[in-house]
């Protein structure tokens, strides 16, 4: 199965997605994120992750293509720029939203950011791990 997380900018909540679903789900399901634009990726994501023991840096920040979207068996919007722009998707590709608040617009001293970031990566990870479970039954 493939799974595709598409954002606005493919540079915070889609990379923690992907690199939340890469380290839940094993090798079973394959995880690729993309954004309607691309705009780099997040240094505090990053660090956010990294925290948690993971690390996206490798990752890249990737515009959506028709391949990319030709690719995905499931796709997870989330943020609501991605679910408005995101294209008709071909038959048979299943898709869902998650309404997921911008850690990139928070502001406040460096350690309040952080926390937004936190608590954003620890909501990531509870979606994605019941996300995961989901397709884990359903291919059963």
């Amino acid at each position: 199965m493939h799974l595709l997380f598409l954002c606005t900018g493919n540079s915070c909540r889609s990379q923690m997605a992907e690199g939340w679903a890469r380290q839940l789900a094993g090798g079973w399901l394959q995880i690729q994120s993309a954004g309607i634009e691309a705009h780099g990726k997040n240094r505090l994501a990053i660090a956010a992750m990294q925290h948690a023991g993971i690390d996206i840096s490798g990752q890249e920040s990737t515009r959506l293509t028709p391949e990319i979207l030709g690719w995905a068996d499931y796709v997870v919007t989330v943020c609501g720029h991605a679910d408005d722009h995101c294209p008709a998707l071909p038959p048979g590709i299943r898709k869902e939203h998650w309404p997921l608040a911008d850690p990139a617009r928070a502001t406040g001293s460096e350690a309040e950011v952080m926390a937004v970031f936190y608590e954003s990566r620890d909501e990531i990870e509870r979606r994605v791990a019941g996300l995961v479970a989901r397709l884990q039954s359903e291919m059963r």
